[in-house]
């Protein structure tokens, strides 16, 4: 195997090439249309929910409060609202929120920062949507259930050809492309802090995911549940002390961020440009709003009421940008080492933490990322399961997806370079999002049916409004999962 990985890594020069030509073309002559159509959407779906995602905030906290599990469940196959949660901000919570928003930074300025903090306000309201689409169409899977843009395409617009193209180009993305994109900060990291081989690593990496991903969804919600609270809310503590130890410098680091974002004193006419585009590209990267992966999470969850997982889930687009990404925006900016322009991606978060606490710094980054970026491998390596087993319900090629996913794909990023397997994430990214896009903006009529439904039920008193789907007689039909 690393026979032929070695084959292949020796064209890395040509096939980075071709996916930079591609990803330009996108996010080029393409980049004002992807962003009008992130920003459209998000907007529309904000005044059409009236605001869900500020509005009902309270509501989202009091949620995910209610769903974490009290004591052990007597369906022990069913995923929890808390659990969907989990696995979702897993896979948002990873080499996006450290390594990504550094590229952000060194690439777009500081202004970039501010781009990622507008996607996430306004993209958490499709969020709301696109996962309570998730709910609303998901199917049972045996004693849990299966889900995603997929299946509402599918059983939602009845787009048979449409569905297909969207769970194959989710699983090039998520259970591909994006795990090359996270094995490959990880190795870096770790080489970079301990001196340890690329290789080495990348077969530990390997070993470990495929355990957990033969173990299936209940293995990696678990796994999920557990570590993801944990890592955030270190990594929240320690930007927190940074920050408090240059108490002095958040004015000034506040008016950076907003004159760079609008071009205030920047030279080059096209600054602007590039500094929207970073921000746009590494927020959607990281939040995942609008690209139809969290949905699939959040299908699998038990509840009573489609809106409740879509609340939770638009909190999941909070956390990640809002709080994680700027946490590692802080430790940079106050750093100050981004203007050098000698470092990037994870090595630029690794050296801005390390001049702020000392050469502890690098050691804690690489251990974050660790966690981050492998709890995403295996939320990733979910995504694409769930799209497999629409397309197929063959045995045997779930095995194969799961040796690509979890140990070739794994692989080659921990032995790639970084703009080889961005590029690739980049191309898939921008595809993805479009095909989702047009889904939600077609279906999203129900969910503001649904959110209009469970603030009735709460107006009458209700704490825990509960979905029949002969409420919605037109669409009935096609809820398969539903009483």
């Amino acid at each position: 195997m690393l026979e032929w990985l070695t084959e292949f890594l020796s064209a890395e020069g040509e096939l980075n090439a071709f996916f930079e030509q591609v990803s330009n073309a996108l996010w080029g002559w393409n980049f004002h249309s992807l962003l009008f159509a992130l920003v459209a959407c998000g907007i529309f779906f904000t005044i059409r929910t009236r605001f869900v995602q500020f509005r009902m905030f309270p509501e989202m906290i009091r949620s995910l409060a209610d769903s974490v599990p009290k004591e052990k469940s007597k369906h022990k196959h069913h995923i929890s609202s808390f659990q969907a949660f989990a696995i979702s901000v897993a896979t948002r919570v990873g080499t996006g929120n450290l390594a990504g928003v550094a590229t952000a930074i060194a690439v777009g300025g500081p202004g970039s920062v501010f781009w990622m903090w507008m996607i996430a306000l306004i993209g958490a309201a499709t969020a709301f949507v696109e996962s309570t689409l998730a709910q609303l169409y998901k199917r049972k899977n045996g004693e849990s259930f299966i889900g995603g843009p997929a299946y509402y395409i599918l059983h939602g617009l009845h787009c048979k050809w449409m569905a297909v193209l969207f769970a194959v180009l989710l699983i090039l993305t998520f259970g591909l492309s994006y795990n090359s994109i996270q094995s490959n900060t990880i190795t870096n990291a770790m080489h970079q802090a301990f001196g340890l081989d690329s290789t080495v690593v990348g077969m530990i990496l390997v070993a470990i995911s495929l355990f957990i991903a033969f173990g299936g969804i209940h293995r990696i919600a678990k796994f999920s549940s557990i570590i993801v609270p944990v890592m955030a809310i270190g990594y929240f503590i320690l930007a927190l002390v940074v920050v408090c130890m240059n108490y002095d410098l958040i004015p000034t680091m506040f008016r950076i961020i907003i004159d760079d974002a609008f071009g205030v004193g920047q030279l080059a006419g096209g600054a602007i440009g590039i500094t929207m585009r970073e921000g746009v590209k590494r927020g959607l990267f990281s939040n995942e709003a609008g690209e139809g992966s969290a949905p699939n999470a959040a299908a699998t969850a038990t509840v009573s009421h489609p809106v409740k997982q879509g609340l939770i889930q638009s909190l999941g687009v909070f956390t990640d940008t809002l709080v994680v990404c700027s946490c590692t925006a802080f430790i940079i900016l106050l750093s100050g080492l981004y203007s050098s322009g000698d470092y990037n991606g994870i090595i630029l978060t690794q050296y801005s933490l390390e001049s702020q606490i000392g050469p502890s710094g690098k050691y804690f980054v690489a251990m974050a990322i660790l966690f981050f970026a492998f709890s995403s491998i295996i939320g990733n390596y979910y995504y694409g399961e769930a799209n497999i087993l629409f397309l197929t319900r063959k045995r045997w090629v779930l095995q194969v997806f799961r040796i690509l996913s979890g140990g070739v794909m794994v692989m080659i990023g921990a032995l790639s370079s970084l703009d080889l397997v961005w590029s690739m994430g980049d191309v898939c990214m921008a595809l993805l999002t479009l095909c989702n896009l047009v889904a939600i903006v077609l279906l999203g009529k129900h969910s503001f049916t649904l959110l209009k439904d469970y603030n009735t039920q709460q107006r009458r008193g209700i704490k825990k409004p509960v979905f029949k789907r002969s409420s919605m007689p037109a669409i009935e039909s096609d809820l398969d999962a539903w009483e």
